[in-house]
């Protein structure tokens, strides 16, 4: 048998899927907050460069999912969340112009 490290935050049913296929997955409980905050930057750095290569909305769903999860531990409702996304949007716009900033002359 050969073993394939992975060394990632993965989906809770992935073990379970593994398993179902045949396989026999090592795993590990996360104990702290910080570490899963690092793991989600790492796995959000993750599927961000999967939706860059392929432009499935699935990878969009992973990052919302992650997003949710980082909320989560930071104690973050989710309409408080929105009521920032929307302060942000109103106070600096969002991105429906298409702006591509070149340059800046001081």
């Amino acid at each position: 048998m050969q073993e394939t490290n992975y060394n990632k935050l993965v989906r809770d049913k992935i073990p379970s899927i593994i398993l179902a296929d045949g396989r026999k997955p090592k795993t590990k409980k996360i104990e702290s907050d910080e570490e899963l905050k690092i793991l989600l930057a790492d796995k959000l750095i993750e599927e961000s460069h999967e939706y860059l290569n392929n432009k499935k909305i699935e990878e969009l769903a992973d990052i919302m999912e992650i997003i949710l999860t980082i909320l989560k531990i930071e104690n973050i409702d989710l309409s408080d969340f929105e009521r920032m996304r929307l302060e942000k949007k109103r106070d600096r716009g969002g991105f429906d112009e298409q702006i591509y900033l070149i340059s800046v002359l001081d």
